[in-house]
């Protein structure tokens, strides 16, 4: 797995609009936009509005990876 291999959009849960990648490689799908943790490292959003979406490498560009989903039009 590369470090910029990322979940497909087709995988996301309904209605969940953001994507991000934590330093230590994990992506999640985000029902709310999330904030960086306080610690750093790791994107915040309330528990229930966040889902594992698949693990890749470290990243310590973390911060450039929250994306939001994209229109049906694009």
């Amino acid at each position: 797995m590369t470090k910029n291999q990322k979940p497909n959009w087709n995988n996301a849960p309904e209605d969940w609009d953001w994507l991000a990648q934590d330093a230590d490689g994990r992506w999640f799908w985000y029902a709310v936009e999330p904030i960086p943790g306080v610690g750093g490292g790791v994107w915040r959003s309330p528990r229930l509005k966040q889902e594992f979406a698949l693990q890749g490498e470290p990243n310590e560009q973390w911060l450039e990876t929250r994306q939001k989903r994209p229109d049906a039009t694009d």
